[in-house]
């Protein structure tokens, strides 16, 4: 496959891997940005981008890239912890008085993030309209009952993971996440870094790739399922719906502020913001700084979940998956999250690396081709 882009001659071996994704797996469009020592090493994209027109990928295309947003969301928490504005281990109620009702006083940012909160999913059934206007979803989560003591077990948090955690940013900044994301971090970013939204602008919609699904993908589960509640909001949202009102590929559904994981970014977005956040971009300061990273770094959830979901070896610190056989990085150094499409964002300190991969054609369980693009990376570095 014909790549455009460029790489450091060291990194030869990532451009190899990624025109490989396109001969070896079902690719459609996809682009791979990588960072080290804040200095760009990696940066190729390629494809087609809509396959229904032959638009082909541009290097600033974007594409939804699903629970990549919750790297966003816990960059800009971290952020506000770091400035002394938020105190992890505070009850959320200290900022959001309304939300200790029913038993949630004593939940605190760190188990929203570590996904322990007992608030994988609402109760209360919203329209995409109330979703969409953002107060109805706060009043949701403040009647909503844990479904286990928080803090005692964990289950994947999906949207409500973003919407809680935005909240938090909006009481404490007067700013919903993603117009905070671009006030007060995307500016320091530089024009690429800023390539990532959670509410996508209309003038944007132009650079857009359109999400197609690899053919013999597996049906998903029933709506009544809890992981389709999770991942739907209670059928508010279709997944992943990409020909159907409010799916994936609706720009009404990308224009809505959806922090859980209704982020839009290209590679080179993504990968600015994570080496941004470890060792700075082009000279510049470093984001998170090390005892935040630490921080963050440490394990607050893996085995088996709350709802009897197996252990794949799924690991998290707050906000971040870490290192592990599930999603390999380089290190005990390695902070990132993935989204359902297949992208996979990272950063790591030891290593002095910023990593994206991005992609139109969702491919599913036992998605290989990030991986692919990370192990490249590892040999490189001689990781």
């Amino acid at each position: 496959m014909e790549h455009n882009g460029w790489v450091d001659e060291r990194y030869g071996a990532v451009a190899d891997a990624f025109a490989g994704n396109f001969t070896e797996f079902p690719e459609l469009g996809a682009a791979v940005t990588v960072f080290v020592d804040g200095r760009k090493v990696v940066d190729l994209w390629g494809g087609v981008a809509d396959e229904r027109t032959g638009r082909a990928w541009q290097q600033d295309t974007v594409v939804p890239v699903f629970s990549c947003a919750k790297g966003v969301v816990s960059l800009c928490t971290h952020l506000l912890a770091q400035e002394g504005r938020l105190d992890l281990d505070a009850p959320v109620a200290r900022y959001w008085p309304e939300f200790a009702a029913h038993g949630k006083e004593a939940v605190t940012p760190r188990m929203v993030l570590g996904h322990r909160a007992g608030l994988p999913v609402l109760d209360r059934t919203l329209t995409f309209e109330e979703i969409a206007r953002w107060t109805p979803v706060v009043r949701a989560i403040e009647e909503q009952r844990p479904l286990w003591a928080p803090g005692e077990a964990f289950e994947y948090h999906a949207h409500v993971f973003g919407f809680l955690l935005g909240e938090l940013i909006r009481r404490v900044t007067g700013l919903t996440p993603g117009a905070y994301f671009r006030e007060a971090v995307a500016p320091g970013l530089g024009g690429p870094g800023a390539e990532t939204w959670i509410g996508l602008p209309e003038a944007e919609t132009g650079r857009l790739a359109r999400l197609a699904e690899a053919e013999g993908r597996p049906p998903m589960p029933g709506p009544e399922s809890l992981i389709m509640r999770m991942v739907t909001m209670n059928g508010a949202f279709a997944f992943p719906g990409l020909d159907e009102p409010h799916g994936w590929n609706d720009p009404e559904l990308l224009r809505a502020e959806v922090p859980g994981a209704g982020a839009v970014s290209s590679a080179r977005g993504l990968a600015t913001l994570y080496a941004a956040a470890a060792t700075g971009v082009d000279g510049s300061a470093r984001l998170l700084a090390p005892d935040t990273l630490t921080d963050a770094l440490a394990e607050r959830s893996s085995g088996a979940t709350w709802s009897g979901f197996p252990d794949l070896g799924v690991r998290w610190g707050s906000g971040f998956l870490l290192d592990s056989a599930f999603r390999p990085m380089l290190g005990a150094r390695s902070f990132g999250n993935d989204g359902a499409g297949g992208q996979f964002a990272f950063g790591d300190d030891e290593f002095g690396v910023g990593f994206a991969y991005v992609a139109n054609r969702m491919v599913g369980h036992g998605d290989a081709r990030a991986n692919r693009l990370v192990t490249a990376v590892r040999e490189c570095l001689g990781a």
